[in-house]
C-alpha cells in the first residue's frame, strides 16, 4: 500500500539517510604470509586509538549533522510520485518550511540550450543598429507605426517586465508630514521557460516528426525558411537569465523605494513556494534588495506548491472546481480563431511537407515570446503584423478574465486566502481559522506568520495575483470583454497586471492629519492622525474609490483611508463563498454568465 497522503495543512519532517551497517562493502582483503605482532606495534596501534577517539569526538561536535550524507532523496508530497533513493533522517534543525536546500517539490527543473545571440541576432542593416538591453526588441513588425507601443510590451503573461501604463489616475507624491509606515508586497516570478504541456513543446515535436517522416519533403521558404534548421530546445519552467534580472533588478528597486521600512536590528520572514522559480525568484530579489550576504537579513519560508496543498500564494492547489473552469479558454479560443486566419493563410504558403493550422499560429507566437526571453532573439516575431499582436495580447486577456478573474465562478476563491492575510496583518492578528485555502499551521504562529514588520514580501504567480485582485473586490478589472472583436484599450489588460516579474505593493501611509481628497492640502479643524491605503501594482496606482463604495472615488490620488477600506473588505471575504466556490456541486456556467468572480447563483 503507497504511504498516505500528507494533510494540506501539515508538513512532514525532513528524514535523512541511515547508514546500514550490515551492509556495507567489504573492506579490501590483503593476503599475507603469516600474521606476526609485536609489543611495538601493539603500543603504537593503542597509541593511535588514544588520539583519534577525541579528534573523531572533536569533528562531530563541530560538524554535526552537515558531516551527514545529502545524497537522500525528499519526502514525496503524493502516493504516486517515485522516489529516487532512500528517505531521510533529520538533518538538520531548521524546519521544512525554512529549508530552501535541497529543494522539495521543486516541479519540472530542466534547463534548455544556452542562448549564443552573438551568433544568432539578425537586424535590418538599412536601418540604424539598436544594441540589446540583453533582449533584442527592436525587430521590424509590419504595421507598427514609429509611436506605437512595442509587441514585447502586450504580450500578455508572457511580457518581460515594463511599468504599467496606468490605470486611470495619475501619481501623487506624498504630502508634507506624511509617511509610508507599511508596505505588503506580493510578487510574481521573472521570466521562464514554458510550463510541462505548453503549445510550444507541442509545436516543436509535430515540426521535428514532420521533418523526420516526410523525409525531405518538408521544406520552408521566405520567412519560414529558418524552420529548415531549427529545433525546439527550450527548458522547462525554471527561471531564464531575464527572470533573474527581473527579481534582481526588482529586488534593487524596492531597496530604493523602501528601504528604511526594514528594521536594521531584525530578520525578516519572506514566503514563497516551493517552486523551482518560486524560490530563485525570492532568492534573486533579496540579492538585489540586501546585497549578496541577504541571509543575514531575512529568512525565506518555503510553502508546499501541491496539488490538494493549503497554500495561498498558490491558491489554485486546493481548490478543485477551478479545473473545471473554462470560460476564459473558449472565450480565447473564438478570438483565436478570428485574429488568425489571415496569419494562417500566410503562413501555410511558405511551407511544404507540413500542414499549418491555426493552432500552429497561436503557437509561434507564443514561441516568439518564449525564445527571445530564453535566447534574446526570435525569429518567429517578425512572422506577424502589429495587428495581430494586439490579436494575441487580448486573447490571453479573454483566458485571465473568465478563468482566474471577475469572469470565473472560483475567481474570488482563489485569491481569498492572501486577501485574509493582508488583513490579518493590518488588524495585527494571526489566523487561526480555515474557510479558505491558507496554511492555518503557519498562519497562526507568529514566527511563520509574523506581525511585527513593517515589510512584507510574498512571492505568487501571474493567475493567483488576479484572482487576488479580485478577492479585493477591485471591480474597475470586471466588465465582460467580447470574444468577437477587440474593444480598444481595456482595463483589464494582463500585459499591465502581471506580465513576468510583476508586484503589487499595498503601502499604509499615516498622515498627521485627512488629506483633501482634490490633494490641495489637508482638512482643516481636525488633529486625528489618518492612515490610507495606497494600491500600486507595476508602479502604477490602481483607485480603490472606483471599486469599493466605501471608498471616496472623488480621490483624485486613488487612496483609500484605512478604516473604510477594511470595512470593505469584510465584505468582499464574504462575496467569495470558498467552500461553495472550490467544493460545491453546481453547474458551470458558459462564458459572459459569471460576472462577479463567484458562482451564479
Amino acid at each position: 500500500m503507497p504511504p498516505p497522503k500528507p494533510d494540506a495543512s501539515e508538513y512532514a519532517p525532513v528524514r535523512g539517510n541511515d547508514i546500514d551497517f550490515d551492509n556495507l562493502p567489504a573492506a579490501p582483503v590483503h593476503e599475507r604470509k603469516g600474521l606476526y605482532i609485536t609489543r611495538r606495534d601493539l603500543l603504537v596501534f593503542l597509541l593511535s586509538l588514544l588520539i583519534s577517539l577525541p579528534v573523531g569526538l572533536l569533528f562531530a561536535l563541530i560538524f554535526g549533522d552537515n558531516a551527514s550524507s545529502s545524497s537522500c532523496s525528499p519526502p514525496q508530497p503524493n502516493a504516486h510520485a517515485a522516489s529516487s533513493g532512500a528517505e531521510c533522517k533529520p538533518t538538520t534543525t531548521v524546519p521544512q518550511y525554512f529549508q530552501t536546500s535541497p529543494e522539495l517539490w521543486a516541479g519540472p527543473t530542466a534547463t534548455g540550450k544556452a542562448a549564443f545571440l552573438v551568433q544568432t541576432k539578425a537586424w535590418d542593416t538599412a536601418v540604424s543598429y539598436v544594441p540589446n538591453q540583453p533582449l533584442q526588441t527592436g525587430i521590424p513588425i509590419e504595421g507598427m507605426g514609429e509611436k506605437e507601443k512595442s509587441v514585447f510590451g502586450m504580450m500578455g503573461y508572457l511580457t518581460p517586465y515594463r511599468p504599467s501604463d496606468g490605470f486611470g489616475v495619475e501619481e501623487w507624491p506624498l504630502p508634507e508630514g506624511a509617511e509610508v509606515v507599511q508596505v505588503q508586497m506580493v510578487s510574481r516570478h521573472g521570466s521562464r521557460y514554458p510550463t510541462e504541456g505548453a503549445n510550444v513543446g507541442a509545436f516543436g515535436k509535430k515540426v521535428e516528426k514532420a521533418k523526420e517522416q516526410g523525409k525531405g519533403k518538408f521544406k520552408g521558404k521566405g520567412a519560414l525558411e529558418f524552420l529548415n534548421d531549427w529545433k525546439y530546445e527550450l527548458g522547462s519552467e525554471i527561471l531564464v537569465n531575464k527572470g533573474r534580472q527581473e527579481l534582481f533588478d526588482s529586488g534593487v528597486l524596492h531597496s530604493y523605494m523602501y528601504g528604511q521600512l526594514y528594521n536594521t536590528n531584525s530578520k525578516i520572514i519572506v514566503r514563497t513556494t516551493t517552486q523551482d522559480r518560486m524560490l530563485k525568484s525570492a532568492e534573486n530579489f533579496m540579492a538585489g534588495f540586501f546585497g549578496l550576504e541577504w541571509t543575514q537579513n531575512a529568512t525565506i519560508e518555503v510553502i508546499i506548491e501541491g496539488e490538494g496543498f493549503n497554500n495561498s500564494l498558490a491558491g489554485y492547489m486546493n481548490c478543485p472546481n477551478g479545473q473545471k473552469v473554462r470560460g476564459g479558454t473558449d472565450a480565447a479560443n473564438i478570438w483565436i480563431h478570428n485574429y488568425l486566419q489571415n496569419a494562417t493563410a500566410r503562413l501555410s504558403s511558405l511551407v511544404e511537407g507540413y500542414e499549418w493550422t491555426i493552432e500552429d499560429s497561436y503557437a509561434a507566437q507564443t514561441m516568439c515570446s518564449y525564445e527571445t526571453v530564453a535566447y534574446g532573439f526570435s525569429r518567429f516575431c517578425s512572422l506577424f503584423t502589429y495587428q495581430e499582436w494586439v490579436g494575441f495580447g487580448y486573447s490571453i486577456d479573454l483566458n485571465f478574465y473568465g478563468n482566474d478573474g471577475f469572469g470565473s465562478p472560483v475567481g474570488r476563491a482563489i485569491g481569498l486566502g492572501y486577501q485574509q492575510e493582508v488583513v490579518a496583518r493590518l488588524k495585527n492578528h494571526t489566523l487561526g481559522y480555515s474557510g479558505s485555502q491558507i496554511n492555518v499551521t503557519l498562519d497562526n504562529n507568529t514566527e511563520t506568520f509574523p506581525l511585527n514588520q513593517n515589510l512584507y514580501l510574498d512571492f505568487s504567480h501571474d493567475t493567483n495575483i488576479i484572482s487576488i485582485l479580485t478577492a479585493f473586490g477591485l471591480r474597475q478589472f470586471a466588465g465582460t470583454l467580447d470574444p468577437t472583436a477587440y474593444p480598444g484599450r481595456h482595463n483589464f489588460t494582463v500585459s499591465d497586471m502581471t506580465p513576468f516579474g510583476a508586484r503589487l505593493d499595498i503601502e499604509i501611509i499615516r498622515a498627521p492629519r485627512a488629506i483633501k481628497a482634490d490633494r490641495s492640502g489637508y482638512e482643516g479643524g481636525s488633529d486625528k492622525e489618518t492612515k490610507y491605503v495606497h494600491f500600486v501594482l507595476n508602479q502604477r496606482t490602481v483607485p480603490l474609490g472606483w471599486s469599493l463604495p466605501e471608498c471616496d472615488a472623488s480621490r483624485v490620488d486613488g487612496w483609500c483611508e484605512l478604516e473604510a477600506f477594511l470595512k470593505a473588505q469584510e465584505k468582499e471575504e464574504k462575496l467569495a463563498g470558498y467552500e461553495k466556490a472550490c467544493f460545491g456541486d453546481y453547474e458551470m456556467r458558459p462564458y459572459g454568465m459569471v460576472v462577479d468572480g463567484r458562482p451564479v447563483n
